[in-house]
């Protein structure tokens, strides 16, 4: 069985944006950086819960809209001298469509 999740199309979201999945633990955001990679994050900065999909997507990076914390979109840790992570969720592309873990949206309930 499949745990994959069929979110949206790859073009749904522009380059350098970012979309937000809604699920009952609360939102995830979805990053599309500039050379098309693409992340999952919490959408709350772990300094004040500001929602990270609004914020400035930079390389592998965003930076939060109320504090300007910088977040890796990689490993969800926050950079430079903040300190703080958010959790991260495996994604992937196929067929120009994104796919996001299920299980692991589940696993974090279990915490």
């Amino acid at each position: 069985m499949s745990n994959w999740i069929d979110i949206a199309a790859l073009d749904d979201i522009p380059p350098r944006g970012a979309r937000v999945v809604k699920t009952r633990l609360g939102c995830v955001a979805v990053f599309r950086t500039g050379d098309d990679r693409v992340f999952a994050i919490d959408d709350a900065c772990p300094h004040k819960k500001g929602p990270l999909s609004e914020g400035i997507v930079h390389g592998n990076a965003v930076t939060c809209p109320l504090h300007n914390w910088v977040i890796d979109l990689e490993t969800g840790m926050a950079q430079g001298a903040d300190q703080g992570r958010v959790n991260t969720y495996e994604i992937r592309v196929e067929q120009g469509r994104i796919l996001l873990d299920g299980a692991r949206l589940l696993a974090r309930s279990a915490a």
